[in-house]
């Protein structure tokens, strides 16, 4: 009985040191990665068999002020935050209180419509998934741009192909998108993702930055070629407070960026990954259901993998299938994704770097989800 007893003690503390050096041999690579591409500071989570297994930041939160980064900062993750917008939708329409087939001028309360198909419906499914023929080419920031009783210039907004047909990825159509949550629940945009989808799964984040704590943001940095520096950008956690102060609820939406503001750190978006990866439920919390979690997972454009806010990729790990989404903006670099069979997943966030692309991927945020993947779950 004691032999059987110390040769099992033998075989865990084997494993033990095995995980270790493994472990430590990724955050090795980590930091050779780091320093090759000019890494201000990095924060990854790892999840394995449905469980978050790993979470470690590395570099610095502040460079200036020599701060260290930390698995509590807070990041705008940037285009990631599409998903909780499209997840708000599901919900809405689980409650019936919309549908995905709804025309958007209706919900909205303006016209929306390609002026080149003036008979097609653009619907709520063809915004989520970039299919609606909307571009960005008259900004985003604001409902104007596209409203016909704010810009002499609407119909800029729109493509030549018919809506339903094409693809193109475009910001207006999540800005769009938050508002109609905003309308259709009758609570401030912010307000809604943070009561039905951050409180339930016990996560710290947000759109607006005055109801967070900013002693935890991460400072972004955008690093300039010319001086080989990585410079600060506060623009990205402008906290709007006038606009905010002049707000018309149902349009003024856009100043809290549904298609890019949510701010929250790697180790919750990991939380909020997984939750995805189960098929909308976690830790006895269900968020949306099984069918609404495989719409939103469902490729509607096959050469573009992309689905509700959710893309469908195997070049992030070469021949593997993944799930998630990127995100890019004022020099950060965000992605989570995720293997839903398999259990798996990653996030990884950078606040800064040399930017530069691999196989469609920020060339950071592709390397080191490698080493996490040959490191932490092969």
């Amino acid at each position: 009985m004691l032999i059987r007893f110390v040769l099992s003690l033998f075989v865990s503390l084997s494993f033990l040191s095995e995980s270790f050096a493994q472990i430590q041999q990724a955050q090795d690579n980590i930091g050779q990665i780091m320093q090759k591409h000019h890494v201000a500071g990095l924060s990854v989570a790892v999840v394995k068999k449905g469980k978050i297994v790993y979470t470690h930041s590395f570099g610095m939160k502040d460079i200036e002020s020599k701060i260290p980064l930390t698995d509590d900062c807070l990041f705008r993750i940037a285009s990631i935050s599409k998903s909780f917008s499209a997840t708000s939708i599901m919900q809405l329409a689980e409650a019936k209180k919309l549908s995905l087939d709804d025309d958007v001028s209706k919900l909205i309360g303006f016209s929306v419509r390609n002026p080149r198909f003036p008979a097609t419906v653009i619907t709520l499914r063809m915004l989520l998934s970039h299919k609606s023929s909307l571009n960005d080419s008259q900004g985003y920031f604001s409902l104007d741009a596209i409203n016909p009783a704010k810009n002499v210039n609407w119909q800029n907004c729109y493509n030549d192909y018919e809506p339903g047909t094409g693809y193109q990825y475009c910001n207006l159509n999540f800005n769009i998108t938050g508002t109609i949550i905003e309308r259709v629940s009758g609570e401030r945009f912010d307000v809604y993702v943070k009561h039905h989808i951050l409180n339930p799964l016990h996560i710290e984040g947000g759109y607006c930055v005055d109801s967070l704590n900013n002693n935890l943001f991460a400072t972004i940095y955008e690093y300039n070629d010319s001086t080989k520096q990585l410079e600060p950008q506060p623009a990205a956690y402008n906290p709007r407070r006038e606009e905010i102060a002049r707000y018309v609820m149902g349009y003024s939406t856009p100043v809290f960026s549904p298609t890019g503001g949510m701010k929250i750190s790697a180790t919750n978006l990991a939380r909020y990954m997984t939750m995805h990866m189960n098929k909308g439920r976690y830790d006895g919390k269900r968020i949306i259901s099984r069918s609404s979690a495989k719409q939103m997972q469902h490729p509607l454009s096959e050469e573009e993998g992309y689905g509700l806010a959710i893309m469908t990729t195997n070049k992030l790990l070469k021949g593997i299938t993944l799930k998630g989404h990127t995100g890019s903006a004022y020099g950060l670099y965000s992605a989570m994704f995720f293997h839903p069979k398999k259990k798996y997943g990653f996030v990884v966030i950078t606040n800064g770097c040399d930017p530069g692309y691999t196989d469609g991927f920020e060339t950071v945020i592709k390397e080191v989800v490698n080493v996490l993947y040959e490191g932490l779950v092969e």
